[in-house]
């Protein structure tokens, strides 16, 4: 059955779209729902301005992504977390811990872009998927330090400074 859809309905169509559905689809869900109705002339013709006005958003919306996919790609996020001395961690590293540092480095990114197979319980280094569209996503680096390494890499500057003032003082 061929419908004229009155919204974007995900992997089916755009507003303004006339497509073919079954008919169990077509009667049971979008039509009533109002998803979807009658491809009449005068239907495709009401919708034919707002079909336009989407479209133009969609690019919009699509450039903005590129341009985020650009900045992303090739970032990296130090993530902490308590670990054995096997390099084993206690909890795991999810999605939402690094779209949580990767928006501390000022990165748009929603937690449900990451895309990890499983969550990290590993110390060191991670190649990660950020999906930012259907077809468009970069890769990050993810490297993940026990709490340990963490306030030793903190300390140490620190420690550096004290050194360095104690030669100038001598």
């Amino acid at each position: 059955m061929k419908i004229l859809l009155t919204q974007d309905v995900e992997n089916l169509g755009y507003l303004g779209d006339v497509v073919d559905v079954k008919d169990g689809y077509a009667r049971n869900y979008l039509l009533p729902y109002g998803i979807a109705t009658v491809p009449t002339e005068g239907n495709i013709k009401s919708l034919a301005d707002e079909k336009a006005k989407r479209a133009e958003e969609r690019r919009l919306v699509r450039e903005q992504l590129e341009r985020a996919a650009e900045k992303v790609e090739g970032a990296e996020a130090v993530i902490a977390s308590k670990a054995n001395e096997q390099g084993h961690l206690f909890g795991s590293v999810t999605e939402r811990d690094i779209a949580e540092n990767l928006r501390e480095q000022g990165y748009e990114i929603a937690d449900d872009m990451i895309k990890i197979d499983h969550h990290l319980k590993e110390v060191g280094g991670h190649d990660v998927e950020v999906k930012l569209a259907a077809d468009l996503s970069a890769q990050i680096k993810v490297t993940v330090i026990s709490l340990e390494q963490a306030e030793e890499a903190a300390n140490a500057p620190a420690e550096e400074a004290e050194t360095e003032e104690a030669e100038t003082e001598e």
